[in-house]
């Protein structure tokens, strides 16, 4: 935990900073001088095209598959592992970069690398710190939506055999179908996403993985660009016959720092099912980075 706790810290700070910032031209009040009629046409010309692309910009982060450059930094803390009640601390590092490979289809490249410092779940056992195993995923995504408005992407799955200890993952490399499926309108956005992954090299002394992750989720976005979002990112485990279901609740706050845009977000998370010595429960926090397209 040593390790992360300075990037914690420091993207908190930047938290309340651009909190107490009124970026996207919300009210403030405070005395001002009287503008003649072309001053006021200059100033308000351009905001309601900046409001609707900000508007647009807050709804594309909760579209997996959307045609937007993003960097998430996602802090997880899990806590209450093994007789020891351990925590688990992940920053996985998810850059999304779509790629336009016709005039109808994109293709968006999703990158998943953790970064983990795992307590030992029992007592007096040695922590470990290190890199997990990466996922990579690529999406074929139509750039319009269906006829009846939904937005799909489907493609490879793949694992990377990244991880620097036996304890931070299997170190196995695998792959197989992933696919993404939602609808959006008057401010909700709700699908899912799954994949499914089978390892077929890589270490022979560690586990092999036959897995399926499941991740429908339900958000909301209002009109000031604040998102609370609903989702499981439930894994099963055909091997062991297991089910590992974190239920995961989260508030998030699209801002702009020095004209850029960044969304926080904080959240928890329950367990509903898990192996035995697993994690009870958990926190998030995200700091996402936003690349849009200059227009």
């Amino acid at each position: 935990m040593k390790h992360c706790l300075p990037l914690v810290i420091v993207a908190a700070g930047c938290l309340g900073r651009v909190m107490a910032q009124s970026n996207f031209g919300y009210y403030q009040s405070g005395a001002m001088a009287p503008a003649d009629d072309a001053t006021v046409k200059a100033a308000t010309s351009g905001a309601p095209a900046a409001a609707d692309e900000e508007a647009e910009l807050a709804k594309q982060i909760s579209n997996p598959v959307a045609n937007l450059i993003t960097v998430p930094f996602q802090n997880n803390w899990d806590f209450g592992i093994g007789p020891a009640n351990a925590m688990r601390y992940t920053l996985n590092i998810q850059p999304v970069i779509p790629f336009s490979i016709s005039e109808k289809w994109n293709v968006i490249s999703r990158t998943i690398l953790p970064v983990i410092d795992a307590q030992s779940p029992v007592k007096g056992g040695d922590s470990t710190f290190g890199l997990g195993d990466t996922t990579q995923s690529f999406f074929f995504s139509p750039k319009a939506p269906t006829s009846g408005g939904w937005i799909w992407g489907a493609g490879p799955a793949i694992l990377i055999p990244t991880s620097t200890d036996d304890v931070l993952g299997p170190g196995k490399v695998g792959a197989g179908p992933t696919a993404v499926v939602l609808r959006q309108g008057n401010g909700w956005t709700y699908g899912a996403l799954a994949n499914h992954i089978w390892s077929f090299a890589g270490q022979g002394d560690t586990p092999d993985v036959n897995s399926t992750y499941l991740q429908p989720f339900l958000a909301y976005t209002t009109k000031t660009y604040t998102t609370f979002t609903l989702n499981t990112e439930s894994t099963y485990d055909w091997y062991q016959h297991q089910w590992t279901v974190p239920l995961n609740l989260m508030v998030s706050q699209l801002v702009k720092i020095g004209g850029h845009p960044v969304s926080f977000g904080v959240g928890g998370r329950y367990y509903a099912e898990g192996p035995s010595g697993g994690p009870e429960w958990g926190l998030r926090f995200v700091v996402q980075l936003l690349f849009p397209k200059k227009h």
